[in-house]
């Protein structure tokens, strides 16, 4: 990886209120360290860190550092960690690395793929990105910004493991061999569906609840009815106890003349 030339200046401001200063004036507070010094806190012009990043395939970069008013000239440094802003995106905070040209480094690296699995074009497979990032160790010259990988030839039920990947020259991936890093999976089965006949459908359920409902419904009219049948049995006994009692009395009065 080729290195690229970055201004910086020694930081005093650490407390929260006057990094928001430092932030609103355009600068990124930042910090580096390393082996070879003590950590130091720094600050960077805020466009030209935005700048370096949007040009860069990923955000690992090798900076040639121009520390204001440092004893030494440049400090090569790692971009090792870059933080945003989770609204905006804008990088608040950024942490370097110092190293030496010939002192090897471990870092994450992204991995991309490249062209279209076969197994996706002619299958309808489905191509799955396991590891985004692999680790690897090198010198910082040897460092590749990303990873690529051709997947054009993977078909259905197809991997590429750790061990599968040729890395570039003088880079050594680490981790365990066997770990997949990309496979083509096989297009999901159709679900089959249910017949309606083998499970009850919504129908025969509104169909019980309106026998039910009718069921309710109709068993108060028929108390109802019952009431005004008891009702009328008793309107009708009431003249018949009247006419019964008219009559005992007629019957009274004729044993009184005889």
């Amino acid at each position: 990886m080729k290195s690229v030339a970055l201004k910086a200046y020694p930081r005093s401001q650490v407390q929260r209120a006057e990094v928001k200063k430092l932030r609103d004036a355009g600068r990124v507070p930042a910090t580096i360290y390393g082996r070879q010094a003590q950590p130091q806190n720094l600050e960077v012009d805020s466009k030209e860190m935005a700048d370096l990043l949007n040009h860069s395939v990923s955000e690992n970069l090798l900076v040639d550092l121009a520390v204001q008013n440092d004893a030494r000239s440049k400090r090569l440094a790692l971009v090792q960690d870059v933080q945003h802003h989770p609204l905006t995106g804008k990088v608040i905070h950024v942490d370097f690395h110092e190293v030496a040209e010939t002192e090897q480094v471990t870092i994450f690296v992204p991995v991309e793929t490249i062209g279209e699995p076969a197994g996706v074009k002619n299958g309808g497979g489905t191509l799955e990105h396991i590891l985004h990032k692999l680790k690897v160790r090198c010198l910082p010259k040897d460092l590749p910004e990303q990873i690529n990988l051709d997947v054009t030839a993977l078909e259905i039920g197809k991997s590429l493991h750790i061990g599968d990947i040729v890395p570039p020259a003088g880079v050594l991936i680490l981790g365990e061999k066997s770990r997949t890093v990309v496979a083509v999976a096989a297009p999901r089965a159709e679900e089959e569906v249910a017949t309606t006949a083998a499970v009850p459908g919504a129908g025969d359920v509104e169909m019980t609840k309106e026998k039910k409902e009718d069921g309710a419904e109709g068993a108060a009219p028929a108390a109802k009815d019952g009431k005004a049948a008891a009702g009328d049995k008793k309107a009708e006994a009431a003249p018949a106890a009247k006419d019964a009692k008219a009559a005992a009395g007629d019957k009274k009065a004729e044993a009184k003349k005889k």
